[in-house]
C-alpha cells in the first residue's frame, strides 16, 4: 500500500524535494569519490603489507570492507536523486537498501566491538589471551555479519518499487502504521541505542581506569577509535532523529495537523539525512591518514599497516601485561632477597663456600 493509503494525504515522495534531491546527489558523489578509494586502500594496506593480523587489524578491514561496500553503492543512488526517478528495477531496490542497512549495522557494531576489547584490555589485560586467538576473533566476526544480515530483512519485506504519475520511486511502503513503528524502532535500537549505550559505558569504564592509575598516557589507538566513535555518531544522528519523527507520525492520530507536519518534516528530510549518514563510511581513512602520518616518510604505502601495527589495541595488551609480569619478577627478586638476609645459615654457608684458594688449590 502507498502512504496515501495509510494517511489518506496526497502521494508525496522523498524525491519531491528538488532542493533535498541534489544537496544528497552532491553529497554522494563527494563521499564516493573519497570513501570507496580510502577504504580499498586501507583493505589492500593491511591485507599485503601488515606483517601480523591481531584482533585489531581484522577489526578494521571488516570495518573498511562494510564502508567500502557502503560506498560502492552509492552510484545508484546518484542517479535515483538526479534522475528523481527509480530506473532499477524492483529486485535491485530491495537488494541495495537491504546492503546498506547491513552495511550500516555492521559498521556500528564493529566499532562497539572495539570499544569493548579496549575495555578488557584496560581493566583486565591478563584475561585478553583468551579472545586473541584467531580463530576467536573469527567465529565473533561471523556472529556479527550474521546478526547484522538478519537484522536487515525488514529492508527486503518492506522496500518496493510504486509508480505515482511521471515518477517511480522506491521507498518503504507498509500495510499499517505499526510495520512503520516495527521498522523504524528497530533501526533505531539496533542501530543506535544498543551499540552507542555499549560504547559510552565502556569509555566512561576506561577513563575512570585511566584516573586510577599512576600510568595516564592515552595511547593514539585510544584517541584514533574515540574519533572513530565521534564521527560516527554524529553523522547518523540526524538520519537517526528523521526515524524518530516517522515513527511519532505514526503513532499521531489520523487527520491532526501534527501529523500533516511530522509527514513533510521525514519526507523533505530523508534524502539529506541518508546522504549525510553515508559521509560516515568515507570519513575512516581521513582519520586514519591523519593518525598515521608520522609514518607515511619512514614506510611509505605501508603506513596505514604500521598505524595499526605500532598503536593498536594489541601493542597496549602486550604493554601491560609485560608490565604486570616485569613488576611480578621484581616482586620475586625482592621476596628472595628478604629471605636471604633473614636466614643465617644462609651467610655461614656462604663465607664457607667462598674460602679463597691458596696454592691453586
Amino acid at each position: 500500500m502507498t502512504p496515501a493509503n495509510i494517511t489518506g494525504v496526497s502521494n508525496d515522495t522523498v524525491v519531491d524535494n528538488k532542493t533535498a534531491t541534489t544537496i544528497g546527489a552532491l553529497i554522494l558523489s563527494l563521499v564516493f569519490l573519497l570513501g570507496f578509494p580510502g577504504n580499498v586502500f586501507v583493505i589492500w594496506s593491511i591485507l599485503a603489507r601488515a606483517r601480523k593480523q591481531s584482533v585489531t587489524t581484522l577489526l578494521i578491514v571488516n570495518l573498511a570492507f562494510a564502508d567500502g561496500s557502503l560506498m560502492a553503492l552509492t552510484p545508484f543512488f546518484i542517479i535515483y536523486l538526479i534522475m528523481k526517478n527509480w530506473v532499477f528495477k524492483e529486485v535491485m531496490c530491495k537488494i541495495l537498501f537491504y546492503l546498506c542497512l547491513a552495511n550500516m549495522y555492521a559498521s556500528i557494531h564493529l566499532i562497539m566491538l572495539m570499544s569493548l576489547y579496549r575495555l578488557l584490555a584496560v581493566l583486565w589485560p591478563q584475561r585478553i589471551s583468551a579472545i586473541n586467538g584467531r580463530r576467536t576473533v573469527l567465529r565473533m566476526l561471523a556472529v556479527v555479519w550474521v546478526l547484522v544480515m538478519v537484522a536487515s530483512v525488514p529492508a527486503i519485506i518492506y522496500r518496493d518499487v510504486k509508480k505515482f504519475g511521471n515518477t517511480t520511486v522506491c521507498e518503504s511502503f507498509h500495510s499499517s502504521e505499526n510495520h512503520v513503528v516495527f521498522q523504524y524502532t528497530l533501526e533505531l535500537v539496533l542501530g543506535f541505542l544498543i551499540p552507542y549505550s555499549v560504547i559510552i559505558v565502556s569509555y566512561i569504564c576506561i577513563l575512570r581506569r585511566i584516573r586510577q592509575t599512576k600510568f595516564r598516557r592515552r595511547i593514539r589507538s585510544e584517541k584514533l577509535i574515540l574519533a572513530i566513535v565521534l564521527t560516527f555518531c554524529l553523522l547518523w544522528l540526524p538520519y537517526h532523529i528523521i526515524n524518530i519523527v516517522q515513527v511519532t507520525w505514526a503513532l499521531c492520530p489520523d487527520g491532526s495537523g501534527k501529523k500533516q507536519t511530522l509527514r513533510k518534516i521525514w519526507q523533505s528530510s530523508r534524502a539529506v539525512t541518508s546522504s549525510i549518514a553515508f559521509i560516515s563510511s568515507c570519513v575512516n581513512p581521513v582519520l586514519y591518514f591523519f593518525a598515521g602520518k608520522s609514518y607515511i616518510r619512514r614506510e611509505g604505502l605501508a603506513f596505514m599497516a604500521r598505524l595499526f601495527e605500532g598503536t593498536g589495541l594489541d601493542s597496549a595488551t602486550r604493554k601491560s601485561r609485560q608490565n604486570s609480569q616485569n613488576s611480578r619478577e621484581k616482586d620475586r627478586d625482592i621476596d628472595a632477597v628478604m629471605l636471604k638476609d633473614k636466614d643465617p645459615d644462609s651467610v655461614t654457608n656462604s663465607s664457607t663456600n667462598n674460602k679463597p684458594v691458596k696454592n691453586g688449590k
